[in-house]
C-alpha cells in the first residue's frame, strides 16, 4: 500500500524479485477489496507525513483484522504503531543514512542474520535509515525487534498476528540483508510461492 515513499516502487520491485506477485494499490483501498483481491500479505510502505498531524495518509484499520501477515516499513510502521493503540512522535533530530541495528529476540523477520558483530559478541546489521519521527511506544501485544541508539524502537512484532514493523528500509541495497528480510517475510511467515516469473509472464 502506497503512502508516498520515494522507495514504493522499489519495495514492488523487490518482491517480484523474489518471483512472488505483487501490487502496488492506493493507501485508502478497503479491506473487503483487498479480500476480493485474493491478498495473502500486506506491506505498508514509507512516506513524508507525519501520522499524527490532521490529514496525513491512513489506511483501512479493518486490514488489521483479516488474519493476515502485515509489514510496515518506516511511516508504515508507525501508521501500525499509530492505530493500534501505540504513540509516534517527533524526534529530536531527522535520522537519514546508514545505520547499526540490534536485533531484539528471536523474532522470525531477524533472528540469525547479521553483517558484524559487536566488541561485546552481539549481532549488528547495518541499515538505512530515513526519518524525522519515532515510535514511543509500543502497541500492546507487540514486542521491541530491534534497536539503535538514536532508535531505541527500530523494529517491532506481533508474532501471533505475524505484525512486524521496520523503521528501516530493507528495500534499498544500502541495508546489506534487505532481500533476505523481504524473502523472510513474504516465503517465510506469509507462506506464498515463488511462481511468478517475468519470462513466464511475457510468454
Amino acid at each position: 500500500l502506497d503512502f508516498g515513499s520515494q522507495y514504493t516502487q522499489l519495495i514492488a520491485r523487490r518482491v517480484r524479485e523474489l518471483n512472488v506477485y505483487c501490487e502496488l494499490l492506493r493507501c485508502d483501498i478497503t479491506a473487503a477489496e483487498l479480500r476480493a483481491r485474493g491478498t495473502k500479505a500486506i506491506i505498508l510502505s514509507g512516506g513524508p507525513n507525519s501520522v499524527y498531524e490532521d490529514g496525513a495518509p491512513t489506511c483501512d484499520p479493518e486490514i488489521f483484522k483479516m488474519g493476515l501477515p502485515i509489514l510496515g516499513i518506516c511511516y508504515g510502521m508507525q501508521l501500525t504503531a499509530h492505530l493500534l493503540g501505540g504513540r509516534v512522535e517527533r524526534g529530536a533530530t531527522r535520522e537519514f543514512g546508514y545505520a547499526e541495528i540490534l536485533p531484539r529476540g528471536s523474532s522470525k523477520l531477524l533472528a540469525g542474520i547479521h553483517d558484524s558483530v559487536s566488541a561485546s559478541g552481539e549481532n549488528l546489521l547495518r541499515v538505512w535509515m530515513s526519518h524525522g519521527d519515532k515510535v514511543t511506544k509500543i502497541p500492546d501485544g507487540f514486542s521491541l525487534m530491534a534497536s539503535t541508539d538514536a532508535c531505541p524502537i527500530a523494529g517491532i512484532c506481533d508474532e501471533a498476528r505475524k505484525f512486524f514493523g521496520l523503521q528501516f528500509h530493507p528495500e534499498v541495497t544500502h541495508t546489506k540483508q534487505g532481500m533476505e528480510i523481504l524473502r523472510r517475510f513474504v516465503r517465510d511467515i506469509a507462506g506464498v510461492k515463488a511462481d511468478w516469473i517475468m519470462g513466464d509472464y511475457i510468454a
